[in-house]
């Protein structure tokens, strides 16, 4: 069963060849449908033994009252696209993991009965006298089996790789939203990496910061930064160890995601945290004593 609303358009023809040449379209049931896609040329075009199904002169004609090209209306039905945030740690950028993740999703089922599928525009063509012909538009929709909505859960697996960065996706086709009348959309999953309490991450480098009293940063230290996958980082100063200091640990850093085997740094800055009691005059005097540094009071602007 089809239903059918049309609008209309008139076209004429005014010589009596072209009337002629009308009948014998009207009277030949080919050509008549290829008339019908087609319009004129697509007729003279079969007679010339070319066929008529690559070519639509109405096209340009009709297409700013929505009669259209064919292939237009053939365009791909496809469901929405669905992302998902994947939320993963600095650890298991660092060292890899597989997770599994519940995914409850609507799809479509059959429910009996019908339903209009497929609408579609089509022209058909009368004719209303001599020398005119009527081209009406008509609404046309196929019979489908009826649907109805159910949730499904499934278990999807996903591998976070080493090294990878947050915006990266990977991508389940035809996991997304149903579509009625086509494909169903894809799911992406987008990696956003968790704030981590020691670590920053800058491509495949690592910063952090370590607080040393005033005593470490003038006569020196020796400790260990515990990595992501548990490793000790040895930092190690013997040098007076200024507030904002840098030092650069090699290789301690992300993995490349490209190279396994190419690692990033780690970046250190200190901060110095100073004694908030009040010293003695004597214990003044040592400490000019024995540092024995002039004043370098100077303003400036540090912007």
């Amino acid at each position: 069963r089809r239903s059918r609303r049309g609008r209309q358009a008139v076209v004429s023809t005014q010589s009596t060849g072209e009337i002629s040449e009308a009948y014998e379209t009207l009277a030949d049931d080919e050509k008549r449908q290829t008339f019908d896609k087609h319009g004129e040329e697509g007729v003279k075009k079969m007679s010339q033994g070319g066929g008529g199904q690559n070519f639509d002169p109405f096209a340009n004609f009709f297409g700013h009252f929505g009669f259209g090209h064919q292939e237009q209306e053939k365009q791909e039905r496809k469901g929405s696209d669905v992302v998902v945030d994947l939320v993963v740690t600095l650890e298991e950028l660092y060292l890899g993991n597989f997770v599994t993740i519940q995914r409850n999703r609507p799809v479509y089922k059959e429910s009996g009965g019908t339903r209009q599928c497929n609408c579609r525009m089509e022209m058909k063509t009368h004719m209303t006298g001599p020398g005119s012909f009527q081209m009406t538009q008509h609404r046309v929709c196929d019979q489908c089996p009826g649907l109805k909505l159910v949730t499904e859960t499934e278990d999807l697996e996903l591998e976070i790789e080493p090294g990878m960065v947050d915006g990266m996706v990977q991508k389940f086709s035809g996991k997304g939203e149903p579509h009625m009348e086509g494909e169903p959309g894809d799911l992406y999953f987008k990696v956003k990496t968790l704030k981590h309490p020691q670590f920053h991450r800058s491509g495949d480098d690592l910063y952090t910061n370590l607080t040393i009293s005033l005593q470490e940063a003038l006569v020196g230290f020796e400790m260990e930064i515990k990595h992501l996958d548990g490793h000790k980082v040895p930092v190690k100063r013997e040098k007076v160890t200024w507030f904002g200091a840098v030092i650069m640990k090699k290789g301690e850093g992300m993995p490349n995601f490209e190279n396994r085997n190419k690692l990033g740094n780690l970046y250190i800055t200190f901060d110095v945290k100073f004694p908030r009691g009040e010293l003695t005059a004597e214990e003044k005097d040592s400490v000019r004593s024995i540092l024995k540094q002039a004043s370098v009071q100077t303003v400036y602007n540090g912007l």
